[in-house]
């Protein structure tokens, strides 16, 4: 089944009574800017990945900075529950002072 321009017509009718006309430019930016994040995230998935992060998490060994830090603390006998990453630093520099 095929739209013809009547049926078209009538749909947006529907839409502007639904949504009403303040609405739908808002609900059109909107699909746009989803369509927009979803490309760029297609984009990022399917695209060349870059050898600079590869290398640095190969050095790390699969870490990321706040579980290196937190393993630091916890072997320096600090809790790091609750801290951020720069307060664990700062206690782990105090406490190796």
């Amino acid at each position: 089944m095929r739209f013809g321009p009547f049926e078209i017509m009538i749909l947006l009718a529907i839409f502007f009574l639904l949504f009403g006309a303040e609405r739908l430019p808002k609900l059109a930016r909107a699909a746009g800017q989803s369509k927009g994040e979803f490309q760029k995230g297609l984009s990022e998935v399917t695209g060349d990945p870059s050898t600079a992060n590869t290398v640095s998490d190969l050095e790390a060994g699969g870490k990321t900075k706040s579980v290196e830090v937190a393993q630091k603390a916890e072997a320096a006998g600090i809790d790091p529950t609750g801290k951020t990453t720069e307060e664990v630093e700062e206690e782990i520099a105090t406490a190796e002072e």
